[in-house]
């Protein structure tokens, strides 16, 4: 059986000189000489702590959609549906319909995933997520300066949420060497996204953070379907994959014998905790309302958003639940 060991850390001069420039696959690092390639010189201690999340809550974590309720919302998810569709095509991804298309994994079409095609998949998809928490942080930070208030604590989770999908992104580029085209792409894709995301959110935050929690749904279903075809023993360059050393210094619960499995577990769950703030964000007055996961409240009579997982609300949390 094939095993794959992750590079900690490579040089990208000896990386061009190994593969074909016209290959544009992403490629599943082997290298057995761990500790030479692990960047250990600058790791620090997190700024963002992860929270615990156990292998039940990860387990218990599914696709769930939030249905538009307004003009806003629908507008919000079509457009996610049509940059998913046509990113899908584009990519050679479907997402499966019923049993049989799980049990059969479009074999022998262009829809088949490999292990290269998930790991583009999974970094291209972690390089734009890391983009909306990041800016609308930094829109927030200018509003709280200029204005000479307070934020009322949106600004640390959407920090958190940028951090979290950039630790996604870095974990998945020590399994991994996208090609040349895939930096291309990484690079065109950010830079429209990143602009026309700072606009929209000048104009309407609240349906930005609609648009982000749809996009946080595609994102779970996506990473649901990567473990299915772990679980289906579909992918067996992934069975006996070392966790990077960066992913067992920031999830507390992985360890040097954690498997893949057990880091998509809780990258999966990461996703659904994104999904459930930005919906919940969205149903927030953006000026007056408190950030309800970041800012909380001692002492209520009935449960309330927190940033782990016991009282997790996959579509988001409405307003008249919340003492706000």
């Amino acid at each position: 059986m094939l095993t794959a060991r992750i590079i900690r850390h490579h040089n990208p001069q000896t990386t061009a000189a190994r593969r074909n420039p016209f290959d544009i696959k992403t490629v599943v690092v082997k290298d057995s000489d761990i500790e030479k390639h692990d960047d250990k010189e600058f790791i620090t201690h997190h700024i963002f702590p992860h929270p615990w999340f156990s292998t039940p809550e990860c387990e218990a974590i599914h696709y769930a959609h939030r249905e538009p309720k307004t003009i806003g919302d629908t507008i919000a998810f079509r457009w996610i549906q049509f940059f998913r569709s046509s990113f899908d095509f584009v990519t050679g991804y479907r997402k499966p319909k019923n049993a049989q298309e799980v049990q059969d994994g479009f074999a022998g079409t262009r829809y088949q995933m490999t292990e290269g095609k998930w790991l583009t998949r999974c970094i291209f998809l972690e390089s734009v997520a890391g983009v909306p928490g990041a800016v609308a942080s930094f829109l927030r930070h200018l509003h709280s300066i200029r204005l000479l208030k307070r934020d009322k604590a949106w600004i640390e989770t959407l920090l958190d949420e940028a951090y979290n999908e950039r630790m996604h992104l870095l974990t998945f580029i020590k399994i991994g060497q996208p090609s040349w085209f895939t930096k291309l792409i990484i690079y065109v894709g950010q830079g429209v996204f990143c602009n026309l995301f700072f606009l929209f959110y000048l104009v309407n935050p609240k349906y930005c953070h609609r648009f982000v929690g749809y996009l946080e749904e595609e994102a779970v279903s996506t990473y649901s379907h990567l473990i299915e075809e772990l679980d289906m023993g579909k992918l067996p360059a992934f069975d006996h994959l070392l966790v990077p050393t960066i992913a067992v210094q920031y999830w507390p619960e992985l360890t040097d014998k954690s498997t893949f499995r057990d880091l998509i577990l809780r990258i999966r769950a990461d996703e659904a905790k994104h999904r459930e703030v930005n919906h919940t964000l969205a149903n927030l007055d953006q000026d007056t309302d408190r950030n309800p996961f970041a800012l909380q409240v001692e002492g209520l009579d009935k449960p309330q958003p927190e940033n782990g997982l016991k009282t997790h609300r996959p579509t988001g949390w409405e307003k008249e639940d919340l003492k706000l």
